[in-house]
């Protein structure tokens, strides 16, 4: 059974019957079996019901019936959207209410189609940390930690990550407020798609903050994302082909991205080196407005203050409960006046305007994902080097957040420790499809993460 081909082509072999739908499901569980008690990426597993759910597919296609490009593929949803049948904590310590399992639109895509969930994968809680971690249930294991400890996954969609190398998902469902899709598929060796903020639904999804979080896909490869995108986009706008990587004009930001591990940047640069050498022209250039905007970031943003005002809401019992990475930043939000809040607001507006001006000398912006390498949990068990490290793996992600665009991780090889290092590209609000085609230039230049990493250490 050839599942290490990309998606498009495993979706041809299931119509043609060449691969079953129940040999891609026993696949997952056999590998969720393997890494599950060890990776602890999902938190609830659903792999009976995936079984059953892959038989009856396979009747329905040997029946000629079709219900979508991604009927039949294993799929993990982040434990923040609504999946009927399965509860929703949100890295929570206790379930929520059973109509937080209704789907929303983008889950209803999902199901339409008959993709088959794996189950509900971990998440930070509340999705507001770019490190993985939680307290009340664990932290998944990054599968690239080695001897010398446990790695953090990245988050907030940490399970996501960690499903897709575990080999129990295919393609993973996320969310994106800072980071949350791409930090994951930097340190998990993987690819992430972070749509432009309105582009998709955030109905029946648990909101950290409604004016930035935005749903988001991780994939084994920049083609798998594009095949995903295009079955779950309602606009249909195709799957993205790979456009010429010569005179791709690639913006190479001087300032505020290169504050990080040495080894890290230097993987960057040698892709960047490597992409200009297959003719790609790259635009040294100053993006205004990062240091500004990441200064409101640090203060606690948008998503403290909407955070808080959504939990005072909906359970303020649980405010006392959070986990305490969690609790000290939603504390902090009382200090935030209405006044602060909005010119915080109208501020990133006008920076992210002003910042657009750049696609003017380019096609898109390159630069590290996250510049530094997953940090082991033992080196972050003090507060402070957990809130360094925190801002450190979001400092480079969240520009985009905060100025409205798209995004793409993909990976770029290993540093020095073997580590998997990401390659971020941003472009304009709602050019995904541009993006994806760019991405999958850079990725037949470059290879996949499987190409560039191999298999992971566990």
């Amino acid at each position: 059974m050839t599942v290490d081909q990309p998606l498009e082509s495993i979706a041809r072999d299931l119509r043609s019957g060449a691969l079953r739908a129940e040999a891609l499901a026993d696949r997952a569980i056999a590998a969720h079996q393997a890494g599950g008690a060890a990776l602890n990426a999902y938190k609830t597993w659903d792999g009976a019901r995936a079984l059953e759910q892959a038989r009856a597919i396979d009747a329905l296609l040997a029946a000629g019936r079709d219900l979508g490009p991604l009927m039949g593929i294993p799929v993990s949803v982040k434990d923040l959207f609504g999946v009927p049948g399965l509860p929703v904590f949100a890295g929570t310590d206790t379930a929520f209410p059973d109509a937080y399992s209704a789907a929303g639109p983008l889950v209803s895509r999902l199901l339409g189609q008959l993709g088959v969930v794996t189950g509900k994968t971990h998440t930070v809680e509340f999705a507001f940390g770019g490190l993985g971690v939680n307290a009340h249930w664990g932290t998944p294991l990054n599968p690239w930690s080695g001897a010398d400890g446990a790695r953090v996954p990245g988050g907030s969609s940490s399970g996501a990550g960690v499903s897709l190398a575990e080999g129990s998902a295919l393609l993973a469902l996320g969310t994106d407020t800072a980071g949350s899709v791409r930090v994951p598929a930097s340190f998990c060796g993987q690819a992430a798609l972070k749509t432009t903020f309105g582009l998709w639904e955030s109905d029946g999804i648990v909101p950290l903050s409604p004016s930035l979080d935005t749903p988001g896909l991780l994939a084994r490869s920049a083609a798998d994302l594009a095949y995903g995108f295009a079955a779950l986009d309602p606009r249909g706008p195709g799957m993205a082909q790979p456009r010429d990587l010569s005179g791709l004009r690639i913006g190479v930001p001087e300032n505020f991205f290169w504050d990080g591990d040495a080894g890290v940047l230097a993987r960057v640069q040698d892709t960047l080196r490597d992409l200009e050498g297959a003719g790609a022209v790259l635009v040294r250039l100053t993006l205004p407005g990062c240091d500004e905007v990441f200064d409101i970031f640090r203060q606690g943003g948008l998503a403290a203050p909407e955070l808080r005002a959504w939990l005072d809401r909906n359970g303020p019992e649980r405010i006392e409960r959070l986990d305490p990475v969690v609790r000290l930043r939603v504390a902090g939000a009382d200090a935030i006046s209405a006044p602060e809040y909005l010119r915080r607001r109208e501020e990133l507006h006008l920076r992210g305007q002003a910042a657009r001006e750049v696609f003017a000398q380019c096609d898109l912006l390159a630069c590290p994902t996250a510049a530094i390498a997953p940090p082991r949990l033992a080196d972050i068990a003090e507060p402070a080097d957990y809130a360094h490290a925190n801002m450190m793996a979001l400092r480079n992600t969240v520009i985009a957040n905060l100025f409205g665009w798209c995004a793409l991780s993909l990976p770029a090889g290993p540093d020095a420790q073997g580590l998997p290092v990401g390659l971020q590209l941003m472009a304009p609000p709602f050019d995904e499809t541009a993006l994806l085609a760019a991405g999958r230039a850079v990725e037949g230049r470059i290879g996949t993460g499987s190409d560039l990493l191999g298999r992971p250490n566990i």
